[in-house]
């Protein structure tokens, strides 16, 4: 069976940043890393998966992938994809190894890996990149790509059937984001470990790149240096550039609040991240207490059911769900279809460097009618990709060749 999944590799990638880059609150010294799945077919060719750390670890999700791959060695694509949420479920289930989760951490994002490899052999089958493949599904198809279960409480399976069929595109190439491209916003710019004249020259730097919209670090030991980092930016930018702040989980909740209120009057996008991703009643709280500044994060949520919860209580307003931090498309869909629901924006958090997630939010635009909001931008592990993603005048172009985007430079079978 050319179908047939031969066999599973792992690597494990490690690359160096800039000095300052990838600096944040809770992060000084970030080796930009990938526990990589390689998984090949009988007919020679291969899909490329990926889960994302900061270095040290990276290790252990490489074991936690080889661990999966005797439930996926042998199998046939074609069959997996054809109920992929079943498969995916049965291997969150898996009844030794979701005792080390459940759906959440090393395991979780082992799962991840495996899972986009699966996307992205399947798609480079059908010779088609990853946003198209998911914008020609039937309603009807899509819907066995998502992983609903523990959300039926909040959405079934007839209403999120329901908002694909009612967003199903007649005609998906007539849209104006296949020409237009899909708005980026940088984050590359705002390290926290950058002085404030690097800080104010990459502002400038990306805004004549055509970007506007960018994210700054905060969550130094005085509020007030953020303060004064932000109005500085402000300044040197403009009022017409959204500015999105990023505490990477700094604060206590009663800090989260304090800084929150300095922040809201600098006229802020959103606050992202401001304490313990799972405090969902803390997270409440911030909301309310901030308004109206909104909440963001997603960066370090690991299931459907936390993001569940931040959304019903209100806690979170802009939704970064990840698909290398989730366990991959399956959950990802659901989140996104949750977001629908509730009517607020999902932007994801790209750890893959906005590669998969640029297919993505294609998709999101166009196959769930949802505003295209942002989706990140961070070009420093452009080089190591196949095909990196392409960026003009701040703005994503849809990616063109089959598959997920996902391959690394000389990771292969």
């Amino acid at each position: 069976m050319t179908n047939k999944i031969l066999r599973i590799k792992t690597a494990d990638k490690r690359y160096e940043l800039p000095a300052g880059a990838g600096s944040d609150s809770m992060h000084h010294d970030p080796q930009y890393s990938y526990a990589v799945t390689v998984l090949e077919l009988a007919s020679g060719d291969f899909g490329t998966g990926l889960s994302y750390s900061l270095g040290r670890g990276n290790e252990v999700v490489i074991k936690a992938i080889e661990a999966y791959a005797p439930f996926v060695v042998g199998r046939d694509l074609r069959e997996i994809m054809g109920d992929f949420a079943g498969f995916w479920r049965s291997l969150a289930d898996e009844s030794q190894l979701r005792w080390i989760g459940p759906h959440k951490g090393a395991i979780h994002m082992a799962l991840a890996s495996i899972s986009c490899a699966l996307v992205d052999a399947w798609c480079r089958l059908k010779g088609l990149p990853l946003w198209q493949v998911l914008l020609e599904m039937r309603p009807e198809e899509l819907i066995r790509w998502v992983d609903l279960r523990y959300l039926e409480d909040f959405i079934s399976r007839d209403e999120a059937l329901g908002l694909l069929a009612e967003a199903y595109p007649s005609d998906w190439r007539k849209h104006a984001l296949i020409a237009e491209g899909y708005p980026a916003y940088n984050t590359s710019v705002g390290w926290l470990n950058y002085d404030i004249d690097q800080l104010l020259a990459n502002c400038r730097r990306e805004v004549e790149a055509g970007f506007d919209a960018l994210k700054l670090k905060v969550g130094s030991p005085d509020i007030g240096a953020d303060v004064r980092r932000l109005r500085a930016v402000r300044d040197a930018v403009g009022p017409h550039v959204r500015i999105m702040t990023d505490a990477n989980q700094r604060w206590s909740v009663p800090d989260a609040i304090k800084a929150g209120k300095a922040l809201a009057a600098l006229d802020c996008y959103w606050l992202e991240e401001p304490t313990h991703p799972d405090d969902v009643i803390g997270y409440q709280q911030i909301a309310r207490e901030v308004s109206p500044l909104r909440l963001a994060s997603g960066e370090c949520i690991s299931n459907a059911v936390l993001f569940k919860n931040l959304i019903r209580t209100g806690g979170i307003y802009f939704v970064q769900a990840d698909v290398l931090r989730l366990g991959g498309l399956p959950e990802w869909l659901a989140v996104a279809i949750m977001a629908k629901k509730a009517g607020v924006p999902l932007i994801p958090h790209a750890s893959d460097m906005g590669q998969m997630h640029q297919h993505l939010v294609f998709w999101q635009a166009i196959g769930l009618g949802r505003e295209p909001w942002y989706l990140e931008y961070i070009p420093h592990l452009r080089e190591q990709f196949v095909a990196p993603a392409e960026v003009r005048q701040g703005r994503y172009l849809p990616p063109k060749l089959p598959g997920a985007s996902t391959r690394l430079v000389n990771v292969a079978p």
